[in-house]
């Protein structure tokens, strides 16, 4: 019997050179060095661009340190001059000259320095004498209260004739008072009679005074100023005639302006003997404080004076005089008739 004898193989070792081994480890190291670069440079960018971010906040915070230095320089500047009277201007007379006022000193006549527009310069203007030559050099704005400036209502009232109903015999008359002379003044002057100054209302409540002298600010377009002669009723002594003057120098400077001062007999009553030390005294010395200024403002200013109130009887027969008061229109109850009407209209 023939024996099969079976070999086994051994395995082929195929030699591998020095160069190939070389190739390996110099391809594993260059991705090595690949990746830590990338990560490198995403490190350095995101270093660089915090230091942007640092830099511009930096930036910003010296411009604002500078513009506060400036500020700061400014006022130093302000402080080290010499100070100013402070005044306000009654007349201007000529092209450099004008007549200031100044408390408590009295008045004066006084030059206009080179860099002042004397265009600018009017009446009741507030302006800075220097303390050495009271020589005007500087136009200050105008003092006014805050309180004063929330009566000024900023929009024209919407309010127009054609919402008024039963009322148009008074609607009639105070066109002729105030419309008219607002927006037709050369009338007036053609036929040499002077404008109406005020007018008041007078009526029980709730008959349309305030709705009428809305509509008549805004068919004339004219800057509205609403008070309560409550709001005109101060406890400390002067408050409240300084507050009229403010207001009047208001609606000089918003010209053409409506005054509508409502409820005005808790300021304008009937003066009384009155030996206490209640505050009687100064409600009367608010009213002839508004005495004065309806005397002192000139009716062709363009600013017309309004006044309502439901209890005519107890006015002081000074406010109701011709000169202050021109016109005075009655609202009576409506009859009937008028509220019929109302319902058919509306």
């Amino acid at each position: 019997m023939a024996t099969v004898t079976m070999e086994a193989k051994k395995p082929v070792v195929v030699p591998v050179s020095d160069d190939t081994c070389s190739a390996k480890l110099a391809s594993k190291q260059g991705e090595g060095l690949r990746h830590y670069y990338v990560q490198r440079i995403h490190d350095l960018q995101l270093l660089v661009r915090q230091k942007v971010n640092n830099l511009n906040r930096l930036e910003a915070q010296r411009n604002e340190l500078n513009s506060r230095v400036r500020l700061l320089r400014e006022e130093l500047q302000l402080l080290q001059e010499p100070g100013s009277y402070v005044g306000e201007v009654v007349k201007v007379m000529g092209k450099n000259k004008v007549l200031v006022k100044v408390h408590p000193e009295g008045k004066y006549v006084v030059d206009i320095d080179k860099s002042i527009d004397i265009t600018k310069i009017t009446p009741s203007t507030r302006v800075a004498l220097r303390n050495d030559s009271y020589v005007l050099h500087l136009i200050l704005p105008s003092k006014v209260d805050p309180l004063v400036n929330l009566m000024k209502v900023e929009k024209v009232p919407d309010s127009t004739y054609d919402m008024i109903g039963g009322l148009d015999q008074q609607i009639k008359e105070i066109k002729e008072v105030i419309e008219l002379p607002i927006k037709h003044p050369e009338l007036f002057e053609s036929l040499g009679i002077a404008q109406p100054k005020g007018v008041l209302l007078y009526g029980p409540p709730g008959t349309g005074k305030t709705l009428l002298a809305r509509a008549v600010a805004h068919h004339t377009d004219c800057t509205f100023i609403r008070v309560s002669g409550s709001e005109l009723v101060q406890k400390y002594i002067g408050e409240g005639s300084r507050m009229v003057r403010e207001l009047f120098v208001m609606a000089r400077e918003h010209a053409p302006s409506i005054i509508f001062m409502d409820e005005i007999d808790s300021i304008g009553s009937a003066r009384m003997e009155s030996g206490s030390g209640n505050g009687d005294s100064e409600v009367q010395r608010t009213m002839l404080e508004l005495l004065n200024q309806l005397d002192g403002f000139e009716a062709s200013n363009k600013i017309k004076v309004l006044m309502a109130t439901n209890r005519i009887d107890i006015l002081d027969q000074a406010l109701l005089r011709p000169g202050r008061i021109d016109r005075k229109i009655e609202f009576p109850n409506p009859n009937e008739e008028v509220i019929i009407s109302y319902h058919f209209y509306f």
